[in-house]
């Protein structure tokens, strides 16, 4: 199709958008939590790929941390097994844990990075058990009263040790992490990749950690998408109960991350193509900004 002057003239406008925050970000590091829609939908999933090979094309440090929940519930169907949940958190016994390591670390992972690589980038494939990344400990749930609930092989993040990001992303790699950590005793830990995401970008000391979600961002009573938000104010929707059910770790995880020195948190939409590069590149964005202060 022949290329018109209105065309022409309105992909020159996008391109001299992006070049502001190409040059405010370039050489710093976004760390990217990927699941929902966008890593099951064909259509969404070549999207992601091609803007995550763009962002770093244009000298941006792209980190993607990823979730498989529903990879790992049908792979749990195929042998007979009924996925548990505890206060939105998976009961992952020995047999669970098999299955997770198997799809996360194996599956999924290598799904992610091949896609990546179709698109012309240099992604490499991890686990948090490589390393060792991520060391974990146990993660006792509690219920009502405060007793503790023992949900198995499910972990939090003790520590990240960076240096194998940081060397793989020094030579133009994107790293792939598989959210899974090892304890003490080198039991394997089934980790939430929304606390993984947000602790590594702690770390990292990103410029940025962008969580693709399945829905517009943080809303309020009434539905209404929020954006601009400080961590005070996030604070305050935790306490009214605006903010509950599933969003709760994303959110958390989010503003812990800003508090303890990630410039910004993006809860971005993921259902919408090329999510990413309107959240980073433009000054549109596609989902909920939140801020340090």
């Amino acid at each position: 199709m022949a290329l018109t002057a209105t065309t022409a003239e309105l992909k020159a406008q996008v391109l001299a958008e992006a070049l502001p925050y190409i040059q405010r970000f370039h050489g710093k590091t976004v760390v990217i939590k990927y699941g929902g829609n966008a890593m099951t939908d064909e259509k969404l999933k070549h999207s992601f790929a091609s803007d995550v090979v763009m962002l770093k094309l244009v000298g941006i440090n792209t980190v993607i941390v990823h979730g498989g929940g529903p990879q790992i519930d049908d792979q749990l169907n195929k042998i007979g097994k009924k996925g548990e949940f505890v206060q939105g958190m998976r009961v992952t016994d020995a047999e669970t844990m098999d299955v997770v390591e198997m799809v996360l670390g194996g599956q999924v992972n290598t799904d992610i990075v091949n896609l990546i690589n179709q698109h012309g980038g240099r992604a490499v494939g991890l686990s948090g058990t490589d390393g060792p990344l991520i060391r974990a400990r146990k993660l006792m749930m509690r219920d009502k009263d405060e007793k503790p609930i023992d949900i198995g092989q499910v972990g939090e993040v003790e520590s990240i040790d960076p240096e194998i990001v940081q060397l793989l992303t020094a030579q133009n790699f994107i790293p792939v992490i598989a959210p899974v950590g090892v304890g003490k005793d080198g039991e394997s830990y089934n980790i939430n990749a929304d606390l993984v995401a947000g602790k590594l970008a702690e770390i990292l000391k990103a410029e940025k950690l962008v969580v693709l979600t399945n829905i517009p961002g943080v809303l309020d009573k009434n539905g209404k998408l929020l954006t601009g938000l400080s961590a005070r104010e996030i604070d305050e929707l935790f306490a009214d109960g605006t903010i509950h059910g599933g969003m709760l770790p994303k959110i958390g995880s989010a503003l812990e991350a800003v508090k303890n020195g990630v410039n910004s948190c993006h809860i971005i939409d993921g259902r919408v193509e090329h999510a990413l590069l309107l959240e980073v590149l433009t000054s549109e964005g596609v989902g909920t900004l939140i801020k340090r202060r």
